[in-house]
């Protein structure tokens, strides 16, 4: 059984995935509105959040293999669910995989204020990484949160 610490973290990353989300949304209303400034701290923001998730989803895997010999949680819903859980997963770890590329590329064009090439990665890498983080949020409920019995 691991520590009550190592425990703690799958929360604390799906609190870090809503607060991803939260940022990126915050962000995307205050461009819309032409507040820039703000955008740019934001977003910002989002990203170190984004990283922190990361740092912590690490340690979480390595401390839970270090303490129990497994890494993961297995999802132990049944039937329908499990299939709809495995979709949601699947398509969150592949895009996941993405979102640090895109993320960089986007914010290294706004900072380079090369803004019609940030406009065009950007639409494409808001709605991937706000789709990574609320779907982390999902797939931390269900594995941890949700009872199947």
């Amino acid at each position: 059984m691991p520590p009550g610490w190592v425990s703690s973290l799958p929360a604390v990353n799906a609190s870090l995935n809503a607060l991803a989300f939260v940022l990126l949304v915050t962000g995307f209303v205050l461009i819309r509105r032409g507040h820039s400034g703000a955008h740019k701290k934001t977003m910002l923001a989002a990203f170190a959040t984004s990283i922190l998730f990361l740092s912590v989803y690490l340690l979480y895997h390595g401390a839970r293999y270090h303490y129990t010999g497994h890494g993961g949680v297995k999802f132990q819903g049944t039937g329908a669910i499990r299939g709809i859980y495995f979709v949601i997963l699947i398509s969150h770890v592949l895009l996941a995989i993405a979102v640090p590329v895109l993320a960089i590329v986007t914010i290294r064009r706004a900072l380079r204020q090369q803004w019609e090439a940030h406009r065009r990665i950007a639409r494409i890498t808001f709605p991937i990484w706000v789709y990574v983080s609320v779907t982390g949020v999902i797939i931390y409920l269900m594995l941890y949160q949700w009872d199947p019995r």
